[in-house]
């Protein structure tokens, strides 16, 4: 279901003047985008993103006032479509009478700030793309380590939490643990928090629940980080073939992002905290342009064509 903000949720955010419309405060926003309607202004609706908040700042206002009453009139009606969800006015300048007029009629909300224009407009954009952003939970443990955002996979009782609590100890900072909300900004990029209710703590079996900015204080958490790589512990299967080089680049799609992918065996005797900063350090190598497996592979390469030469 497509996610939707009410613009009374907007007028609480952003301390927003109610100068027309009141009726229609439960008015729908389903798009992060806003529109500045400056071609609409001079009469041209061909194209007019009736759908979005439209924004007029001392621009369209000043020149709105060029134009004689009755093309004033026509313009409001045509901006006051059954689809628009509310018309904002910047730098707390005066609405025209004739849009007062008509958004009192279609109860199409007529909000008001005193901040700039470009400066409302971004904030209003950051503030929709993230409650509208496409969203799911997934059940894992999300670490910040070496300031990679790391998700960490797998069955229950495979060790998530002890190793994240490894981590900890070894100074790397906790975002969730067991179920972890994830949000697709409209860049792609996934964005990865706790519930509110189990923010900060950290469950271990036989210790129960512990809260860890209590135990290792405010630097062992992050209330959210971007997410990097996906690591998925699994136990170790004799007769599987797991990759020695590093060479496989497997990925994992998250909403509709795919995000790099690394498969850890685990069995007595591996130390996972150490494999996964290990981890995070190669995956920051390979995005400055170092990969070890490419280059032992091409030396490897080269040695055997010297050889067959000779």
């Amino acid at each position: 279901m497509a996610k939707k903000v009410n613009v009374s949720e907007l007028v609480q955010q952003f301390h927003l003047e109610i100068i027309a419309g009141e009726d229609g405060l439960r008015r729908k926003i389903v798009t992060d985008d806003l529109n500045r309607p400056g071609l609409e202004m001079a009469g041209y609706f061909n194209y007019y993103p009736a759908d979005r908040a439209q924004m007029l700042g001392r621009t369209e206002l000043a020149f709105l006032e060029t134009l004689s009453s009755e093309e004033r009139h026509e313009r409001m009606i045509r901006l006051c479509d059954d689809e628009t969800p509310c018309i904002i006015i910047t730098r707390g300048l005066q609405a025209p009478s004739e849009l007062i007029e008509i958004a009192n009629e279609r109860h199409i909300p007529v909000l008001r700030s005193g901040v700039a224009t470009t400066i409302l407009l971004s904030r209003i954009t950051n503030f929709l793309e993230k409650r509208l952003a496409p969203t799911t939970t997934i059940h894992g443990v999300l670490v910040d380590v070496y300031g990679v955002g790391m998700l960490i996979t797998g069955g229950s009782g495979i060790g998530k939490s002890e190793t994240a609590l490894e981590l900890l100890k070894r100074g790397h900072r906790l975002i969730a643990d067991d179920a972890v909300e994830i949000r697709q900004t409209s860049d792609n990029q996934l964005y990865g928090s706790a519930p509110e209710l189990i923010r900060h703590l950290l469950e271990i079996r036989g210790l129960g629940i512990l809260n860890v900015m209590t135990l290792f204080g405010a630097g062992a958490v992050r209330n959210s980080t971007h997410i990097s790589l996906v690591v998925k512990l699994e136990n170790w299967q004799q007769d599987k073939q797991y990759d020695r080089l590093g060479l496989d680049e497997d990925t994992t799609k998250i909403i509709d992002t795919d995000v790099p992918l690394l498969t850890v065996p685990v069995r007595p005797g591996r130390n996972l905290a150490v494999i996964l900063e290990v981890a995070a350090m190669n995956y920051r190598l390979k995005r400055m342009g170092y990969n070890a497996a490419l280059q032992f592979t091409n030396k490897l390469t080269e040695a055997i064509a010297e050889e067959e030469y000779e």
